[in-house]
């Protein structure tokens, strides 16, 4: 059963599934470190025979491993305004993080117990 996920890190979200490399906002963590992500908000299955969706999150744990502490490419900002002798540069690299998605753990439900109903007396 290969299992998918969206998970939520760094104010983005991220649809995954095991074995997946992908570049994250930083996250303070030694190379080689397993981390996991609680903020799991879907898990399906590709079969399209499991569906958990959160409100807001899914009981279910995501483990990864950080491979990678880097910067990402330059980005520059210019500002220039016309006919007054005005301009800016600046340049910014977001620091970033890659991981590999180890496994994803999704926590078993109990099956529901049906409800007893209630006897009604009917008064006549």
């Amino acid at each position: 059963m290969s299992l998918k996920a969206v998970i939520k890190t760094g104010g983005k979200q991220y649809l995954i599934k095991e074995g997946d490399i992908l570049e994250i906002e930083k996250i303070e963590a030694p190379l080689k470190k397993k981390i996991s992500f609680k903020d799991v908000l879907l898990v399906f299955d590709k079969d399209e025979k499991l569906l958990e969706v959160g409100q807001p999150r899914v009981k279910a744990v995501v483990e990864a491993e950080v491979l990678e502490q880097k910067k990402a490419p330059k980005v520059q900002v210019i500002k220039y305004k016309a006919k007054t002798r005005y301009h800016r540069s600046r340049g910014h690299r977001q620091l970033k993080t890659k991981i590999k998605i180890n496994k994803i753990k999704l926590e078993k439900k109990a099956p529901l117990k049906p409800k007893k109903e209630k006897e009604t007396k009917n008064k006549k």
